[in-house]
């Protein structure tokens, strides 16, 4: 972090307490380097990779381990919810997002024993994977530089290439802050946009040696955005060209929408993921700008 003051009482408050081991750099590089400097340092068999925004459940730990038992799973990551969810109506979409995003794109993944990202705020890795892989990790290059985003991905693709399973763990609950304003949030979907397209690529030679269902998987995650980018731009220059509402555009958009956030209200009984429909207006109108 950037402000280093309260790490530092932090390590103050638990200097005497042999279980705790701080280690404050001499400056800020970033999480990456900060994750390998305590890898290096570390001498258990699992790392538990926890944002500083983050708060675990109590059973967090000894979930994703059980899980981690099985010597082919490399990474576990747990079930992230909003700890702000009510402050807006951006964390309240943003919450069910995350829901969508662990509960059905993960838990579908790892049915088929490869969850393509183990998310930054809660996940566990096998050190010894982890440190056959540091080089890679350390080393990846964006644009000629040394990358500074995209780290979650980037270390579950290497995992992946090694041979091992990522796993997800849905009773494994972990409450994360999100972005409360618009400005933060498209700030944070721009990263991950770029996290996404870049280790796309580097995944493609890992897809043959994963199930099928993971390769239709990737292809609809990148085909979809694309699809209904094409489907706006189509009804934009519908618009434009004859004075015409494009209804088709629209009433497919609209039913696509509805059949996803009922399906979602129903498998999480909650009637609050139908105003999730809310989000494919901020998709439309600035994710798909944004990420283009």
């Amino acid at each position: 972090s950037r402000n280093r003051d309260p790490v530092v009482a932090q390590r103050a408050a638990y200097a005497d307490d042999e279980r705790f081991s701080f280690i404050i750099l001499a400056k800020n590089v970033g999480k990456r380097k900060a994750q390998i400097a305590a890898i290096t340092q570390s001498s258990g068999d699992l790392i538990l990779n926890v944002d500083s925004d983050t708060t675990l459940a109590p059973d967090v730990v000894s979930k994703l381990a059980h899980k981690m038992r099985d010597p082919a799973v490399g990474a576990a990551m747990g079930q992230l919810k909003a700890s702000n969810q009510g402050d807006t109506w951006l964390t309240r979409l943003i919450d069910m997002e995350y829901w969508l995003a662990c509960n059905e794109e993960r838990a579908a993944q790892a049915r088929f024993g490869a969850v393509m990202c183990c998310c930054g705020p809660c996940a566990m890795y096998r050190r010894s994977a982890m440190l056959s892989l540091l080089d890679q990790y350390e080393t990846q290059l964006y644009r000629g530089k040394p990358s500074d985003f995209g780290e979650d991905r980037h270390l579950t693709i290497l995992m992946l290439s090694a041979g091992f399973r990522t796993e997800y763990v849905p009773s494994a609950i972990a409450a994360t802050v999100v972005p409360d304003t618009i400005g933060v949030y498209l700030r944070q979907q721009l990263r991950w946009a770029r996290s996404t397209f870049r280790d796309t690529l580097l995944a493609f030679p890992v897809l043959p040696g994963l199930d099928r269902y993971l390769t239709l998987d990737v292809i609809g995650q990148n085909g979809g955005p694309l699809l209904l980018a094409l489907s706006v731009l189509t009804g934009i220059g519908q618009f434009a060209l004859t004075a015409t509402v494009p209804w088709w555009t629209i009433m497919v958009i609209g039913s696509m929408t509805l059949v996803r956030c009922s399906v979602a209200a129903y498998r999480a009984r909650e009637l609050r993921f139908l105003g999730f429909s809310l989000h494919t207006l901020v998709n439309i109108f600035l994710l798909i700008p944004l990420k283009a």
